[in-house]
Formats: structure tokens, sequence, C-alpha cells
């Protein structure tokens, strides 16, 4: 596997298997996921994008059935390791989901969340939910009703939420799952230049049904297909020129 990126490796993912009972649901995945970057996860529905997203900050753990083998490593630390605590492996390592979650709390709590459940003094908190909504994009909308309901806010509002939620917490790496799939044009637009503006301090990997959005917005593309990853490399490579005619298959529209 490739290890020659710009910025070094982020994450490293050797011989990954993932079973739901008897569901052998990822078979021998090997990826490295460059830092600083944006990596998109691309393949039809219900090919293992999101179940391979969640390994990464472990969110499989909460599914009884789910057993891993294999070896996942962040900046060299084995993150199925007995030593690692799952809670700052999430903090760590955050996530935005497909739909946006504000808790029913104000857009202020939201965002002091978790800095104030991971420590954070209190004189800290309204700096800490100033620098994040602004990092988020989402300050200048907001600044001025900071107590007012999160639920009161737009689906494309209440996703940049979300994510100033998590950058609160100082992650090094975001997870994406279809984090637009549910917004309009301009909201989408919006996210996707926040990323855009996210990956000179942080590493993503997003999920994305959308072939346009994955071309826009990634570095490196990884292509999925019932449970194999068929293809990964540079994102202009894999649209342009792919190696396996699946993928040009799938980004082509033949299928999926």
């Amino acid at each position: 596997m490739s290890n020659d990126f710009e910025n070094g490796t982020e994450i490293e993912v050797k011989d990954l298997n993932l079973w739901y009972g008897d569901n052998h649901a990822l078979h021998d995945i090997n990826i490295n996921i460059p830092k600083n970057s944006v990596t998109a996860l691309i393949g039809p529905s219900g090919c293992g994008k999101s179940t391979f997203l969640r390994c990464l900050n472990r969110m499989n753990d909460l599914i009884p059935t789910c057993r891993i083998e294999g070896d996942i490593q962040i900046e060299g630390q084995d993150i199925y390791s007995k030593e690692v605590d799952v809670v700052d492996l999430r903090k760590k390592v955050g996530m935005v989901f497909q739909k946006p979650n504000p808790f029913p709390m104000s857009i202020h709590d939201n965002v002091a969340y978790g800095p104030r459940i991971h420590g954070a003094k209190k004189g800290d908190i309204s700096g800490i939910v100033e620098d994040a909504l602004r990092s988020g994009a989402l300050w200048n909308e907001v600044s001025d009703r900071l107590q007012n309901s999160a639920l009161d806010l737009s689906g494309g509002q209440q996703q940049r939420l979300c994510i100033a939620r998590t950058l609160a917490v100082k992650p090094e790496v975001i997870l994406f799952d279809e984090p637009c799939s549910a917004l309009d044009p301009i909201s989408t637009s919006k996210i996707e230049d926040l990323i855009l503006e996210l990956k000179k301090d942080y590493t993503i990997v997003i999920v994305t049904h959308n072939m346009q959005q994955a071309a826009r917005i990634s570095d490196h593309t990884a292509f999925f297909l019932v449970g194999d990853m068929v293809e990964f490399g540079k994102t202009e490579e894999i649209f342009e020129n792919p190696q396996e005619k699946s993928t040009e298959d799938y980004i082509t529209g033949r299928f999926g």
C-alpha cells in the first residue's frame, strides 16, 4: 500500500474483516489514509462504506453481533487495543452523521456539551464555543441568538452546528457519513466549502453517494463493492483513469 502522501499517513488499515453475525460484511480491507486531506468512500448502497467508516471510531462496538479482525492504527496506535479508551478515541475521531442530530438544547449548550464533559474550565467555555462556531462557518449567523434552541435552525445550519460540536473537542480526524444527503444545494455547497477549509487542520474521511461531490472535494477516493475495497487512489485518477472495470462502470452510471 502506497505511503508516499504529502503530509504522511494518519490511518493505516491492514487485513480488516468484519462480520455481522454470519454476514461477512468487509473483506480484507487494506488502505492508508493520508493526513490533512479528504478521502472519499464511494460505492452502491450496502457495499460496506459506512460500516468501514464506523470501524475508524469503533461505533460498530455498539452492535452486539459485530465481530472484527485485522488492524487499524491511527498515528501508530492500535485503536482496538485493550488499552484504548473508546471515549478518548471518539474525541480524537469525531463523526458527523447523515441527518443533523442537534441536542434539544440551546445552540451554545450543543457546542459546549463536549468540552464540558471532557473537563474544560468554565471560564474557557464561551471562547471554545465561539471558536468552534467560527470554524463551523456558523458564528455570523447565530452569534446573536446562542441561547435559542438548536432545533430552530434550518437543516443546513443544524448540520454545521453538528460539525462545530465535533470541532469543539479538538479532534484529529473527522468522519462524515453522507453529511449532505438531506440538504438542499445551497446548504450542500456551504458544507463542501467548509470541508475544504477544515482539511488544512484535520484529516477527513467522507462517505458520499454523490459522484460530483467526491470529485469536487476529495483528494483520494476508495471504491467499495459488496464488502471489498476494489480500488483506491488519487481522486482524479480514479475518476479519469480507473484501473478496474467495476469502478469505471459505477462512476459512469452503468450500475449502482
